[in-house]
């Protein structure tokens, strides 16, 4: 299967990607708007789009929660891949973690995936 995660920001979308049959999750670069994302999306033919959604520490939805789905509203509308939305509580503190080379949003992007992986393994 070949997924595509999105850490959106409002300077960024980083993107990441992963082809289950190899397992590595590998940074897939930086964009600025859905269009791009949508582009990429279609032209890799992704099989699945996962989307970080960012819930506030209390577990609640907020105004960055309602400005990616806003986004993901938009992205939906060019690609014909099915959407998840993913978690992303604390991924970019943990990708300011992860060792240099790659932008903080593919970073960000990689954790939402990697995420998505466990969580798929231990549902086996």
């Amino acid at each position: 299967m070949n997924i595509i995660a999105i850490d959106f920001g409002t300077k960024n979308i980083g993107l990441a990607w992963c082809d289950t049959g190899i397992g590595a999750v590998l940074p897939f670069g930086v964009v600025k708007s859905a269009n791009e994302a949508a582009k990429i999306i279609n032209e890799e033919k992704s099989d699945l789009v996962l989307i970080g959604l960012p819930i506030g520490t209390d577990g609640q939805e907020n105004n960055n929660t309602e400005r990616v789905k806003k986004f993901a509203d938009e992205l939906k509308q060019n690609i014909k891949a099915p959407m998840e939305f993913i978690d992303e509580r604390f991924s970019s503190f943990a990708a300011d973690r992860m060792g240099d080379g790659v932008s903080r949003d593919e970073k960000s992007a990689m954790l939402i995936l990697e995420t998505y992986l466990e969580r798929a393994k231990n549902k086996q």
